[in-house]
């Protein structure tokens, strides 16, 4: 009867075993089956830098500063056909630029539709090379230019009368090269050189008055 009780009792302890065995690994089974069908889990999104401002970018058809200008980086150059905004200053791959050491009359001034048709007959066709000198705090670029065969257009704009040496920015440079009377004919732009700004806006009042007298007569 002991015998018996006891292959009983063992019998029950094997079974408790065995049925703990299988319950591990069932439970195992159903931890892997989960880890299979999970979805996978997102990734946490890398760190951001924090957002900087957007810097305007420079006007390049503005006018050039010279008070906020200094030397462009060296063997600074664009090329390329020059679209003539007035008589000294053109566009390069949409870059403005002011030809070096001349100054020109304003398209609005005396002679100054004249001065930029000279300069677009100098580039047309041709492929300019502008080797910037001075650039100001927004990027606008005053530069050396030439034409395919070397002449340089500030020169070549002085010689044909339609434009007056800068010496506050060419050293004297083109003095020379500049006709006879050149100052008297282009007196507008030897003013502003001079400082003589009230010069400039006495013409531009007698010029409103005349306009707004000849649309009175008009009407």
């Amino acid at each position: 009867m002991a015998e018996f009780l006891t292959t009983v009792l063992l019998i029950v302890l094997g079974g408790a075993l065995i049925a703990q065995k299988i319950d591990r690994k069932a439970r195992r089974f159903e931890r892997n089956v989960k880890r299979a069908f999970a979805p996978p889990k997102k990734k946490p999104a890398p760190g951001r830098a924090a957002p900087t401002v957007r810097q305007q970018r420079p006007d390049a058809s503005a006018t050039f500063n010279a008070d906020k200008a200094h030397p462009a980086k060296p063997h600074t150059e664009i090329s390329g056909p020059a679209y003539v905004v007035d008589g000294d200053t053109i566009k390069i791959k949409k870059t403005q630029i002011r030809l070096f050491g001349i100054d020109a009359p304003e398209l609005n001034h005396p002679h100054g539709k004249k001065a930029k048709w000279e300069l677009v007959g100098l580039c047309k066709g041709q492929t300019v090379r502008a080797v910037i000198t001075d650039e100001d705090d927004h990027g606008r670029t005053v530069a050396r230019c030439y034409l395919p065969d070397g002449r340089e257009l500030s020169a070549e704009m002085v010689k044909a009368g339609l434009a007056i040496d800068w010496p506050k920015f060419s050293g004297g440079k083109y003095r020379p090269l500049e006709i006879e009377n050149a100052r008297k004919k282009m007196w507008l732009a030897d003013a502003r050189q001079k400082g003589r700004i009230h010069v400039w806006e006495q013409y531009e009042e007698r010029k409103n008055v005349r306009k707004e007298e000849t649309s009175g007569t008009l009407n």
